[in-house]
């Protein structure tokens, strides 16, 4: 194997980008929101459209890297929390949509506070939400039509743009379900 089997591709690379910066957009909303769904889509499709504002336009070009990879976030409606990843599967995407990503608050445990969880789902979320060992996180998954992943999480105990985790394998769940609304529809 030689190292460039290692790189990241451009793709690889726009993906990880927008992920990063839609987590830093919703970090600088603040905690306590819904999740929020966006498209992503090609800024340079973007620009050559004759239908967007010059101030959209003006904003798009001055973030734009000027390669044909390069993505942009445009955000969809805030999602319910309740079965998020059952309505992710059930969404399609028109084909100007390279990709989709997807910003949710979650509470995390150390794997043996889930195994001492009653196993009533009711009961456990309460006695998750409640336990001293808790954290709660922002995690933004991103994933293109090519099957591509990429995901960043946030701690709300380290609130930091320079304590952001990263990787491909972050969001197992949401991923799978964003790629679901690429699958080909029957």
């Amino acid at each position: 194997m030689t190292s460039t089997e290692f790189m990241p591709t451009r793709q690889q690379i726009a993906l990880a980008n927008v992920v990063v910066d839609i987590e830093k957009t919703a970090a600088r909303a603040g905690w306590d929101h819904a999740p929020s769904l966006y498209a992503l889509v090609p800024t340079q499709d973007l620009l050559e459209r004759s239908d967007l504002p010059v101030d959209v336009k003006k904003q798009l070009k001055h973030g734009w890297d000027g390669s044909a990879e390069h993505l942009s976030a445009i955000i969809q409606d805030d999602l319910y929390e309740n079965d998020l990843e059952d309505i992710l599967g059930h969404l399609a995407w028109p084909e100007e949509v390279a990709g989709a990503a997807v910003s949710v608050e979650r509470v995390v445990v150390p794997p043996q506070v889930e195994e001492e969880a009653p196993t009533d789902p009711e009961l456990a979320l309460q006695f998750i939400q409640n336990h001293p060992a808790r954290t709660d996180v922002r995690l933004v998954a991103g994933v293109l039509r090519t099957g591509q992943s990429w995901s960043a999480v946030r701690s709300r105990s380290h609130d930091s743009d320079d304590k952001v985790g990263q990787g491909s394998a972050l969001a197992p769940s949401l991923t799978e379900a964003l790629l679901a609304s690429f699958a080909p529809q029957e």
